[in-house]
Order: structure tokens, then sequence, then C-alpha cells
């Protein structure tokens, strides 16, 4: 049975246009934070309670900096627009300090050997993800309209941090890409003859800009779900785009398939294009941009990726051998 405490941040934070992934990300970490707890009711616990459980994260479970970071935002959220009582701007806990790791990446021809066994359902998905550094709800995310073929590039808009950027397109994925613009066309011709259909979900100052938008080809998801659902904001019927774990799934039989001793994931193909315009001799601010960093230090972990030995010392044993 599910909470209903929770069922009301859901739904306050579903009226405010959070976005999916966020609202079920700060309700796992205030059901966290109440489990914490002993299942108390979070109006009786207010900073001490904050402060010990953020420090548990950081002491206990190990947690990123990142993944800290969401916790506290999820329970700021909490106080100040569910219960109306604000945490105090100086909370004292531990700061989780845990170094990233460097990012993994795969070879030239290992991305051959993956895209050999890969799902040719997913295909396309993966060759963008890697032809174009897409993050991955980037790509379910992009529009009929965000393909550029006349400059060959994709246009990515509010993604991570809410940037817009363009980004190469290979030429290779024209016809592909125009395949399955054709193949969204006949889903969205079915779908405009059920009298149920509301059109395709746009952000809440679109909506009101343009009303009849949601039932233009051109707004419609690149990659839509093959069933329409109900959208839990307004409890209409759209499609939406395709659900990121199927492509995630299939990533990882892929790896398996192609038996790869090192983790990969729908991120490592992004990590891979990187790496790979910098040993084509891409200047790292270019890098930066198809990105989408703000800052080009987040962009030179992959020259460590690239250079021999750390920071491109050659190892005096070397001089030996």
């Amino acid at each position: 049975m599910k909470s209903a405490f929770l069922t009301q941040v859901s739904k306050h934070m579903w009226s405010r246009r959070y976005a999916k992934k966020t609202i079920e990300s700060y309700l796992y970490w205030i059901k966290g934070f109440i489990i914490f707890n002993d299942k108390q009711h979070p109006n009786t616990l207010h900073n001490t309670e904050v402060e010990r459980f953020l420090s548990y994260l950081s002491n206990t479970r190990h947690v990123a900096p990142k993944t800290q970071a969401i916790a506290l935002n999820a329970l700021v959220y909490l106080y100040k627009e569910i219960i109306g009582n604000p945490l105090t701007l100086e909370l004292n806990f531990n700061r989780a300090t845990n170094q990233s790791n460097l990012p993994t990446v795969l070879t030239r021809q290992e991305i051959v050997s993956f895209f050999n066994v890969l799902s040719p359902r997913y295909g396309l998905h993966c060759q963008l993800m890697y032809g174009s550094g897409l993050r991955l709800m980037e790509l379910v995310r992009l529009r009929v309209q965000d393909i550029d073929f006349d400059y060959f590039s994709v246009q990515v808009w509010h993604g991570k941090g809410g940037k817009h950027r363009r980004v190469t397109l290979a030429r290779e994925l024209v016809r592909p890409l125009k395949q399955q613009i054709e193949s969204v066309r006949l889903k969205f011709h079915l779908d405009k003859n059920n009298e149920e259909f509301a059109g395709v979900w746009l952000p809440h100052a679109l909506m009101r800009k343009y009303p009849s938008a949601a039932k233009e080809l051109r707004w419609q998801f690149l990659f839509p779900s093959s069933r329409l659902s109900v959208d839990p904001a307004l409890g209409v019927i759209r499609r939406h785009h395709i659900d990121p774990s199927c492509i995630q799934k299939a990533v990882r039989a892929a790896s398996i398939k192609a038996k790869f001793n090192k983790k990969v994931s729908c991120h490592t193909l992004r990590h891979s294009f990187a790496t790979h315009l910098l040993e084509r001799g891409a200047d790292i601010r270019t890098v930066q941009e198809q990105l989408g960093h703000s800052d080009v230090r987040t962009t030179q972990i992959y020259t460590h990726v690239i250079e021999r030995g750390a920071s491109g010392v050659l190892s005096p044993l070397s001089d030996l051998l």
C-alpha cells in the first residue's frame, strides 16, 4: 500500500511540473529519510535529523557527492514546500568526498564489436549516443524537429543544467533517421484518429503558447513508446517517449555478448565519443561544446584516458626494457 504522505508529495510535484525522474528521485530519498528515522512523520523531525541522515549517507553508505546533494535537495523541498518549515541554511553534516572514477571508454574495435552484437531494435539509439555524444535522457527526449538534416546536426534542448546545444550528426544516420521519422508519422496518424488522444506532452509554457503544437508531427518524440499511456499530471491519454530502461538493458546484454572486461553502460558510449574525438585531434574546447560541459576541466578528464600513463609521464621502467 502506498504511503498517503508520499502520494501527497508526488501530486504536489506533478502540479509544479517537475520532471518524472526528479519526482521519483525525491520520493526515494524522502522515503529513505523517513525509514532512517524509524518511520517517524517528517513533521516531528527537522534540522538535527536531516544532518544525521546526510552524515549517514556519507559515513556509512559512502555515496558520491552528487548523490548526497540530490538527497539534500529532496529534503529541502520537503520542508520548504510540503511541511512549510524550511531547513536552516547552515546545516552541519559530513559531506561526501568520494573522488569520481575515470570514465570507462571502449576502443574503436570494441565499439565495432559492440554494434555487431547489439539488438538491431536499439541500433539507431546507440549509434546516436556514440555518434553525437548524447546522454541517455537527451536521446529519448528528442523530438522529430530536433534533427537538422540540412546542417547534419542534432539540437539538444534543456540538457543537463537546463542548457541547449547543437551537436554533430553522422551523415550515415540520415537514412535510418528518415525511416524512423516515417515510422513516427504512421503512429501519429493512428493516434490522431483516436478521440481520446490529447497529443504529445509539452512543457507547460509551450502548451500555453502553442496550444495546437501537441498534435503536430514535428513535436512528437523521435523514439515514441509502443503504447499510449495516461499523463499522470493531467490524466489525459498521450504517447510518451520510449522507456530509457529498454535501451539500458540492450546495452548491458550487448556488453555481455561481446565479453567486455569493463562495466559498460549507455554513458560509456558518450565517454567513448569524447575520447575518440580527442584521439582524432579535435580541440578540447570543441569537445567541451559537443558534450555541453560548463567547465573545460570536466572535459579534461578524457585527456587522462588517452595519455600514456599518469599525466603523460613515461615510466622509467620503459627506458630499461
